[in-house]
Parts: structure tokens; sequence; C-alpha cells
């Protein structure tokens, strides 16, 4: 599970005394009315908590109920529970904001409580139009208005052009180090070289030094950081909090989305193998032809686009209870998976009629959702009355 304090009611309401300036995004925003979606385990109410958001990307639960919310061009913001919407806080990175790159994850550091580290994982810019993810940290004033101290702890290398596939998803696990997802740039073979980030999963101390226990470290000819290899564009990323490994969710091309549980070391195949075509509808060969290479745990054709992910714990929706909870943005929704060891035995849909980009538990264990849009939405779903529920 992502870093998020579970409180009591009463300080989920609380604010501090010294708040940022709260204004409306860009132009204001027209709040949807409340909603009904029914879903297998009853109704769902759906609220938009707050609106004109511009590409939402990330969303992180701040200890006092507040949230932290990345807009892709650049901007990260402060959201009340009550839905008042900051001005822009100062001190974020320089972002390169074409395709989908911008400003993407947001994750509280373990140590928040005491050092108010707050890490964002965005697009970094480099010479002559090229770029690559990024993850930078820094401390939240107590006024949550700037960024103090910000430091660069991880740049992928190399930077290269185009404005796809960033993948950008941040986990810290319990043992301490984090998992920061990478795509592979659209670039394809690279996912395969070990001396090149792309198409990886990376795993760095908070401070941006390598886990001496890293898969590769001290390996000629590749890069220490890498935890896992043969990845395409990774943008969910949760730690199952009953065992505390890692899981994962990668895009296909035409088909052939994945759930994975990226072990050290490991290669996943891309773009040796996939359960997709390419988009000029060229075939690529199956997994099942390359027992060599690590499989998935689950696969979709035709996809879901997933983005963002959580092991939902809460008490609200006790149906829901330790399952996958994935944003989907073809699939407009959020995907639910019920899961037994390592194995997903059942699959359902919460339909929302939007592109869903992050999934998120609040402290009250109602489920945030971003949606995906140069008008995004914060929307949070609670049980309907006399639903969900049992």
């Amino acid at each position: 599970m992502r870093p998020t304090v579970v409180l009591a009611a009463a300080l989920v309401a609380a604010m501090p005394a010294t708040m940022p300036a709260l204004a409306q995004p860009q132009g204001g925003a027209t709040m949807p009315a409340p909603r009904q979606v029914q879903t297998d385990a009853g109704p769902v109410q759906v609220v938009a908590v707050a609106a004109g958001l511009e590409h939402p990307w990330g969303l992180a639960f701040l200890p006092d109920g507040r949230m932290l919310v990345t807009e892709r061009p650049g901007r990260l913001r402060v959201v009340t529970p009550q839905g008042q919407v900051s001005q822009p806080l100062q001190g974020v990175p320089e972002v390169f904001a074409q395709g989908q790159g911008g400003l993407l994850d947001v994750v509280l550091g373990p140590d928040f409580a005491s050092s108010r580290r707050i890490y964002l994982s965005y697009a970094e810019p480099g010479p002559n139009g090229t770029a690559s993810t990024a993850v930078a940290r820094g401390r939240l004033d107590e006024g949550a208005t700037r960024l103090q101290g910000v430091e660069v702890i991880f740049r992928q290398e190399p930077k290269v052009g185009g404005g796809n596939h960033f993948g950008s998803r941040l986990a810290f696990s319990p043992q301490g180090p984090l998992f920061v997802t990478l795509g592979e740039r659209f670039k394809f073979q690279p996912a395969q070289d070990l001396a090149s980030d792309l198409g990886k999963i990376v795993r760095i101390n908070p401070d941006g030094s390598i886990p001496r226990d890293n898969p590769f470290a001290g390996r000629q000819g590749a890069r220490p950081e890498i935890w896992s290899y043969g990845h395409r564009n990774v943008q969910g990323a949760a730690i199952n909090p009953a065992t505390g490994v890692l899981w994962t969710h990668e895009f296909g091309p035409r088909g052939g989305d994945e759930l994975n549980i990226p072990q050290a070391g490991h290669n996943y195949g891309w773009p040796l193998v996939s359960w997709g075509r390419h988009y000029n509808g060229e075939p690529i060969p199956d997994p099942s032809t390359r027992p060599d290479l690590a499989g998935s745990v689950r696969h979709w054709t035709p996809v879901i686009s997933p983005s963002g992910m959580i092991f939902y714990t809460g008490a609200a929706f006790p149906d829901w209870r330790h399952n996958i909870l994935i944003g989907g943005l073809t699939a407009q929704g959020i995907v639910r998976l019920e899961v037994n060891g390592d194995d997903v035995t059942q699959e359902h849909r919460i339909p929302l009629g939007r592109r869903i980009r992050d999934v998120e538990q609040g402290p009250d264990g109602a489920v945030y959702a971003l949606t995906d849009g140069s008008q995004g939405e914060i929307l949070r779903l609670t049980p309907a009355s006399g639903g969900a529920r049992r």
C-alpha cells in the first residue's frame, strides 16, 4: 500500500491554522452532481470533491486529511477534504510537459511526520528536446505553500527524444527502499539492455543511493539501480500489505495489458514477447513461446489502459478488502480484482464513465480517483445508502 496515514475522523476534518491561499483551478469549475453507480457489490455513491484540474496524475494524502495532487503541466496543489484547491506550490522542479510527460506521481516519505519530505516523479527536460523520468524530493513547508531543499535523487539514463512512455509510479517498500517504475520511452529494444534505465523498474534508497542487495549491483555492464527489466510502460505500483511485495501493471501495445509481481533480476519480456500486437498490426510472439522469461499474473485484451493501483484495506467497503483497485483509462472506471495469494480469482468493474488516472484510499476508508482530462476531477466513492456494506 502506498504511504497513507490512517487517522481518526476528527483529524480528517481538522485544518491547520496556516493554510495556503485557496483558489479554484484555471477558470473555475462547475461541480457535477452526486450520482450512483451500480456494482456487483451494491450501489456506490460518486461525488466530485474537486474539479477543474488539468490532467491530474498523482494523489497522496497528508496526515491532516488534505490531498497533494499533481497536474501534468507541472503544478502541485493542496486540496482540502471540502474541495478547496490551493494555488500551485512553489519549488516544484521544471518538467518536460509534452506528450505523456510532465509532473507525474507524488508520495509521502515514510518519515514524513518528522522530515515533511515528499517525493515527486516527473519528466525532466534534457538537451536538444530530450527528456527522461526523474525523481526529486523536498520538504513541504509548514504552510504547505512550497517545497524546500529540493534535490533530484534519480535520473533515468539515457535521455531520449519523444513524449511517450515515462512510466513513473513510486512505491516505498516496508524495508525502506523506493521502487520507481520506468517506461521504455517507446524505444522498444532498450527495455532488454541492462546498461539502460529504459523499460525498467528500479530500486533506490530514499536518498538516491543504491541498495547493496539489488540484483545487478556490482555487475559489470549493468546499471545497479535495476530491479527488473523488459517492461513497456508501467503506470501502476503498489505494495501488497499481506506480503510486503511489489505488484505492478503496465500497458501493452494493441492488447496485452499486464499485471505483474516483479521479482529481482527477472526479465518480463518486452519487446521480445507480448500478449498484444504492434500498432501496425504485426504480430509479437506470445509469452508462452519463451518460458525462460517471467510471466504475468493476468493480462487484458481488449486493453483496460491501467494507471494507478492500490490494495484496498479500508472498512467502508468490506467486500473490497484485500482487493486490488486499478484505474482504467480505456476501461473508464476502476477494475477490482479479488486475489488469493499470487493469483487473481475474480474481476469486477466499477463503471465511472471517466478515464481514471489514479486510485487512492482515503483516511476515511473511501476510495478516491483522479479523472484524466483538461477539466479533471477528484472523485470520492462511498457506499450508497443500503448498498456495498455487507
